[in-house]
């Protein structure tokens, strides 16, 4: 293990670590959208939207993202739509993401008693207002686990983005191993990097977990 290698390479790894934390934060907000609205448009059952976010579903979440990848990459400029590496990884971490989160939002709103939106309405509340201020937030507390879940998923898939040329941790690492062999190096500030960006989302997702679970049942 030689240290000076490990110095002049901070910088670089500075540098991926910043581009994978910045597609993979846009990604999961893209996939966190797409996912409490796919599961608004499920939870209320709304005929056509229903069926062709099923086939969304089951299309984005028994495909690798690797494949998805490739084909917004490389198959969709041959049909005329060119997009860049970063919005291309953006767009691949986001649908795969969103399927995802469809069906976790999903899951918690379901596992909310029909009893609580029957009440509020027969109590005068608008459907919007029932779901908005009785049911979701029921439905954030018991998805909770299982939206951390999927960002730190999410974040780890971001390791495929050097497929497509993206300067992320990954090519990072395997980039500067073909340049100049200094495997046990890169390998270990790899391991570094990724540690430094998800253990903080881990021990922080844990910290919301415990906090929404004691607002929901307390001790």
């Amino acid at each position: 293990m030689d240290l000076n290698v490990l110095k002049s390479y901070i910088p670089l790894y500075n540098e991926a670590l910043l581009l994978t934390v910045k597609i993979g934060f846009i990604g999961i907000l893209t996939a966190f959208a797409i996912g409490l609205s796919g599961a608004w448009a499920i939870y209320f059952k709304i005929p056509f939207v229903k069926k062709v976010l099923t086939i969304y579903i089951e299309l984005f979440r028994n495909t690798p993202l690797l494949v998805q990848l490739f084909f917004i990459y490389f198959a969709l400029p041959k049909l005329g739509l060119k997009i860049s590496a970063e919005l291309c990884g953006i767009l691949g971490l986001g649908l795969i993401g969103g399927a995802y989160m469809i069906e976790t939002f999903r899951s918690g709103l379901e596992s909310i008693d029909k009893v609580q939106s029957e009440s509020a309405l027969s109590l005068g509340m608008t459907e919007g207002q029932v779901f908005f201020d009785i049911i979701l937030p029921q439905a954030f507390s018991v998805s909770m686990p299982g939206i951390m879940a999927n960002v730190i998923f999410l974040l780890k898939e971001t390791s495929v983005f050097s497929t497509i040329s993206l300067m992320d941790l990954m090519f990072t690492a395997k980039d500067l191993i073909g340049m100049y062999a200094k495997t046990i190096e890169c390998l270990f500030l790899l391991v570094v990097y990724y540690l430094i960006m998800l253990l903080p989302v881990s021990i922080l997702g844990s910290i919301i977990e415990r906090r929404v679970r004691y607002a929901e049942f307390g001790d």
